[in-house]
């Protein structure tokens, strides 16, 4: 169970939309069932049916469910074979982050309309710093709402808003708000709001860590409050038992930072069945460097490294990279890098995953592009870029490289996935 199903839904009148926000500056806004979501917008004849967006094949994993899946158990994270038993007749979607990252540009901007101080966690969720804005724009709850109607009249598109005074709190507060709601967590009753929640709750706590604390008979957030600090690093060790100590009494001093700079980019793919075709791994890899070309571009990144994840069938996992004199968003580039970093591993073994990563990423507009020797002055990145309109008009699936089409089939029975 992933600690968003782990939380109670709301239910307590002392948190709710209309609690004290007094002291209570920063925001969580997290949109509901977000690829799902999207996907329902892009094709309305979805609209109130289980829709499950993630790898389609027999290893593919969910990456995101709509409500109507969800009430059939179906969560992110679950294997999709899992998915496809709890709920037959959901709509099974390949992934589409073109589509999401459009959609995630027009939210975050609403959100950046508002304050400056926006700290984008993923393309679904991001904290407000409201301080600044409340003499232009109302209390935090007011510009909580005005958000949460903003983004569904502009953006045809739910959010769940958590209100609190500090970050840790208000991702609380929007969990418990989901779908579509919001959630103040007044300041003086955190305590309150904290201590009856199950340790899984905290930031940190992950499953083993949970079995450890509840080996000691620490189940609540109350109860590791109260727990003996040196019971906590007997368990846990110093950095995890002073960092849940703190959060157990609500204390998060951390400040919303909007400088939220992305250290790579990249695309990988688990076959539905092992593979060493070497034609059929190329145009793996092409397909691959098409995807990290096209979201470095949007991202208005270039990458100084490209770097390779090979899984054998065997689960031996190799990585291999090469730092670039000149940082890159071309394809083409990308590809022959990583392509000739594949070529020299040792060849003959059948192959359960492969990605491509850019690492290193500047802006690109702060790093002038430079021409090689003999390059001419438009090539492959003027290609790459009409391509990115077209997509953006007709889709992705309509245009790539040519050598791409003869396995466009294969393909679509792969589990594309992004890390």
């Amino acid at each position: 169970m992933g600690r968003s199903q782990s939380l109670p839904r709301g239910g307590d009148p002392r948190f709710g939309p209309d609690a004290d926000d007094t002291g209570c500056p920063i925001l969580h806004v997290d949109m509901d069932a977000f690829y799902a979501s999207v996907e329902v917008r892009h094709r309305p004849e979805l609209r109130g049916r289980a829709v499950v967006v993630g790898g389609v094949g027999p290893r593919g994993v969910v990456s995101s469910a709509s409500y109507e899946a969800r009430r059939y158990g179906v969560r992110s994270a679950m294997p999709t074979m899992r998915a496809r038993a709890l709920c037959p007749h959901a709509i099974f979607l390949p992934p589409d982050f073109t589509r999401y990252t459009a959609a995630s540009r027009a939210v975050m901007q609403i959100f950046r309309d508002v304050t400056p101080l926006v700290e984008p966690l993923s393309l679904d969720e991001a904290f407000l710093d409201v301080a600044g804005a409340r003499r232009l724009f109302g209390s935090p709850a007011t510009i909580g709402r005005r958000i949460r109607e903003r983004v569904e009249a502009e953006q045809g598109l739910t959010c769940s808003v958590g209100v609190g005074p500090s970050k840790f709190v208000a991702k609380l507060g929007s969990t418990r708000a989901k779908p579509d709601g919001l959630l103040v967590v007044p300041a003086a009753q955190v305590l309150d709001f904290l201590h009856p929640l199950p340790v899984s709750a905290l930031w940190g706590v992950g499953e083993r860590s949970a079995e450890a604390l509840l080996r000691l008979g620490l189940r609540t957030v109350g109860d590791l409050a109260q727990a003996p600090i040196g019971m906590l690093r007997t368990a846990l060790g110093q950095a995890a038992a002073a960092h849940l100590h703190e959060l157990a009494w609500g204390r998060d001093p951390r400040r919303v930072s909007p400088e939220q700079v992305e250290k790579s980019i990249g695309a990988e793919v688990t076959f539905d069945v092992d593979v060493d075709d070497p034609e059929h791994l190329r145009r793996t890899f092409l397909a691959l460097a098409e995807k990290v070309g096209a979201r470095l571009r949007d991202a208005e990144q270039v990458g100084r490294t490209v770097s390779i994840k090979v899984r054998m069938s065997d689960f031996r996992t190799i990585s291999r990279s090469r730092t670039l004199e000149v940082p890159t968003d071309v394809a083409r580039e990308i590809f022959d890098i990583a392509w000739s970093l594949f070529a020299a591993l040792p060849s003959g073994e059948r192959i359960r995953l492969v990605g491509v990563r850019a690492e290193g990423l500047h802006r690109a507009d702060a790093t002038p592009r430079q021409l090689t020797l003999g390059e001419p002055e438009r090539g492959w990145r003027e290609a790459e870029v009409a391509a990115d309109a077209a997509a953006a008009r007709f889709g992705r699936s309509v245009i790539g490289p040519a050598s791409l089409l003869s396995g466009r089939d294969t393909r679509r029975k792969e589990n594309p996935t992004r890390p």
